[in-house]
């Protein structure tokens, strides 16, 4: 094996030297500088990207923030008409109401003339009846002489009593 025999290390030795200089050199003149250009744009970029992602979101925050307010509000002036509302329902079944009892009282009113008349004529006709039924009354035990006057003049006595 060649890699292996002594006689050609120097050699390889030699060359191996001059490749990894060369290698070296070029290395750290050409491509680490620009590698290292990369790496700074790179974090450049991903600085500059971390500043537009930190100044949007202050812009949400401050959009969430007037969201909020504005839903704060909306609900505030929502409160508001709701109990306007409720008032103006109240005022007006109150005032229905009102009405109705109002109405009622007066057709209680004239509900209670209506029963007065009635029993004041129900009354009479009990007295006409009354007085009928007694004169017939008085007529089948024998008294046919009395008259029908002479009977209501003694119930309105009685009544008076």
């Amino acid at each position: 094996m060649p890699q292996l025999d002594f006689s050609v290390f120097p050699s390889q030795f030699f060359w191996l030297t001059i490749c990894f200089f060369s290698l070296l050199f070029i290395m750290s003149k050409f491509i680490i500088p620009k590698t290292g250009e990369m790496i700074d744009l790179r974090k450049a970029k991903i600085d500059s990207e971390l500043n537009k992602a930190a100044e949007l979101k202050e812009q949400v925050e401050a959009g969430i923030a007037r969201y909020e307010q504005a839903l704060r509000e909306a609900n505030l002036r929502a409160a508001a008409a709701l109990q306007k509302t409720k008032d103006e329902l109240n005022d007006t079944v109150n005032r229905k109401q009102s009405d109705l009892a109002a109405r009622l009282n007066v057709e209680i009113a004239e509900g209670e003339k209506k029963i007065a008349t009635a029993k004041v004529k129900a009354m009479q006709k009990v007295e006409e009846v009354a007085s009928g039924l007694a004169v017939d009354v008085l007529a089948k035990i024998g008294f046919n002489d009395i008259k029908r006057n002479a009977v209501e003049d003694a119930l309105k006595s009685l009544k008076k009593e």
